[in-house]
């Protein structure tokens, strides 16, 4: 190959100069969550007046989302694989679109092309002595996006960590090359509730020494992870970690000498948490990040023994149907990676499945533990895959139960305030 300086020098470009590759009608897919390339958004959503009909393909926006104003309208329309809170109004005032989607089959939909790519602009730490680059924080669809992307514009910014595994790009796979340091979006840790602590000590006890965990973002697994101290040689094979994986590495829980693929290694695919977080997995070789359609892949998670996946809800029926990503007929999230890991979990030797919720919402007012969804909701997780449900007062385990146990299981883990109505309501259809 040639002199990859010289490649990197002549496609240096502004970021002004570098978004003018993109066009009207072009699809852009933007790098996922905290891996967002920031000035690259901002240098787009400025030629809004120059561009008709661009849509913005992304998954969760950590970014300000600004191509999602009304303001926008007839020159951005986002296309959401996961809604998120920047985002969130405009799919639901119809401004914006929701792609429903298993995360492990987003690139898929790259390749072969139900979502053609013209455009992907992605972020990566500056190349190392052989002209690659690593995609750091965010390897997820971001990496298959750039490989079948069209035009593919990378901004280079020495505050992105240079993560292990399939996460890196040679300097040659890119149009245009923006050098522009900024720090990267974090995540601060969330607060954690006595509701959440209760949940967090209920889910541990489902934990087993030398376990392979999946954690997603936020209070409850926050929570979960205060209670794992007294845990032994766990492991990390996870679609995302924060920054409590690395209080319990630091402290010798999380070892992955037990894991039984990637030994020795905690594997992701994309990073979300502070600076602590982002420096700890700079040339880290214990951390690898691949793309999410092997991470998330339900064959390769099961070969993880002991698999245990935690993931949460925003309500559960008394069949036993999750809805996570749906208020109503609203959309407010997404399916993301929690059926790939519930399949993944189930089939795994030894594994388990977890879903963890409080039991009410509102302060208090409504029940999340319900006699049906609410109306217009969609199931995420169907009854079928259901293994456990874990509230703050208690376990439900669902496997292998009946319709009438399933209904008994559920009440008994739902606030104390419901129970008596959920019970009523479960005997008028004949379920207990």
């Amino acid at each position: 190959m040639q002199n990859w300086q010289k490649i990197y020098h002549d496609r240096l470009r502004t970021p002004e100069e570098a978004v003018k590759a993109i066009k009207s009608g072009d699809r852009v897919v933007i790098a996922h969550a905290c891996g967002e390339a920031q000035v690259l958004s901002k240098a787009m959503v400025a030629r809004a007046n120059e561009l008709q009909n661009v849509e913005i393909v992304h998954m969760v926006a950590m970014g300000k989302a600004e191509y999602c104003l009304p303001e926008m309208a007839g020159h951005f329309r986002h296309n959401s694989l996961f809604v998120g809170a920047t985002t969130r109004q405009a799919v639901n005032e119809g401004r914006a679109d929701y792609t429903p989607c298993f995360f492990s089959e987003i690139p898929r939909l790259f390749k072969k092309g139900y979502l053609p790519v013209d455009v992907a602009i992605v972020q990566v730490s500056p190349p190392d002595r052989f002209g690659f680059c690593s995609l750091g924080i965010s390897v997820d669809y971001t990496k298959p996006a750039a490989e079948c992307a069209g035009v593919v514009i990378a901004q280079v910014n020495k505050n992105m960590p240079r993560t292990m595994g399939d996460s890196f790009m040679h300097v040659s796979q890119f149009d245009s090359i923006v050098e522009y340091d900024e720090p990267l979006i974090e995540l601060p840790k969330a607060k954690i509730t006595e509701v959440e602590a209760r949940i967090g000590e209920y889910v541990v006890q489902l934990v087993e020494d030398e376990a392979t965990l999946q954690l997603g973002i936020g209070a409850i697994p926050d929570a979960v992870m205060l209670f794992l101290k007294g845990k032994k040689d766990l492991g990390i094979h996870t679609e995302m970690f924060s920054d409590g994986v690395v209080e319990l590495y630091e402290d010798g829980v999380i070892t992955c000498q037990a894991k039984t693929i990637h030994r020795g290694k905690m594997v992701a695919t994309f990073l979300m948490g502070t600076k602590k977080l982002y420096d700890f997995v700079n040339d880290n070789p214990i951390v690898e990040m691949f793309p999410v359609d092997y991470v998330n892949d339900p064959y390769i998670i099961s070969q993880n023994k002991k698999m245990t996946a935690i993931n949460s809800a925003l309500q559960v029926d008394l069949l036993g149907q999750v809805c996570a990503d749906t208020l109503g007929t609203k959309q407010y999230s997404g399916v993301g990676g929690q059926v790939d890991f519930v399949r993944g979990a189930a089939r795994s030797d030894g594994g388990k499945s977890i879903i963890a919720l409080p039991s009410t919402a509102g302060k208090g007012k409504f029940s999340r533990i319900v006699a049906e969804l609410d109306k217009g909701a969609a199931v995420t997780t169907s009854r079928n895959e259901v293994h456990y449900v874990v509230t703050e007062y208690g376990i439900a385990d669902l496997r292998g139960k009946t319709l009438r146990q399933r209904a008994k299981e559920l009440i008994s883990i739902a606030h104390p305030d419901f129970r008596e109505k959920l019970l009523f309501e479960a005997k008028s259809r004949n379920l207990v």
